[in-house]
């Protein structure tokens, strides 16, 4: 699944996706919300909803990088492993970038890769806070199950 997100990634860095796309996406949508904005406000939305395309499309990148390079073992945190997916994430931000520069219509931004780095440690976040969250709720069912059955068999006992 990295794999297609990554080719889904470079594909969306194509000219097919570029500013003038994504005007009319935002368009339809408030169109659809039946909002009506003046333009300087429209374009302050449309920057904004294309920076958020990096950085959710990161996000999601970084997570499919952290489980595909976790391999089929215990499923738990691992801080080093994080820093790597965000450094892999950041370096395949850079080659999107340098892509974009060869793609007519398109631009090559080291802020956007930047956008993109910070999208991938949004992402590992999210997934350290979902296993601490987790495993505390699967540890707090574990100690009351065992508390359950020691009192269980303390009754039984007596």
């Amino acid at each position: 699944m990295t794999a297609v997100w990554a080719a889904l990634i470079f594909k969306l860095s194509g000219e097919s996706f570029g500013s003038s796309f994504t005007a009319w996406l935002l368009d339809q949508i408030l169109h659809g919300l039946r909002l009506q904005v003046s333009a300087a406000t429209f374009l302050t939305l449309h920057h904004l909803f294309r920076k958020m395309g990096h950085l959710t499309e990161y996000a999601i990148f970084s997570l499919f990088l952290y489980h595909s390079l976790e391999g089929r073992g215990e499923h738990r945190w691992r801080l080093r492993m994080a820093i790597w997916t965000i450094l892999a994430a950041g370096l395949y931000s850079l080659t999107d970038e340098f892509h974009q520069s060869f793609v007519r219509g398109r631009t090559a931004s080291p802020i956007d890769s930047g956008i993109g780095t910070l999208g991938a440690s949004i992402g590992m976040l999210i997934l350290y806070g979902y296993e601490k969250l987790f495993h505390a709720s699967a540890s707090s069912t574990a100690e009351i199950s065992a508390s359950t059955e020691e009192k269980a068999n303390g009754v039984a006992g007596e």
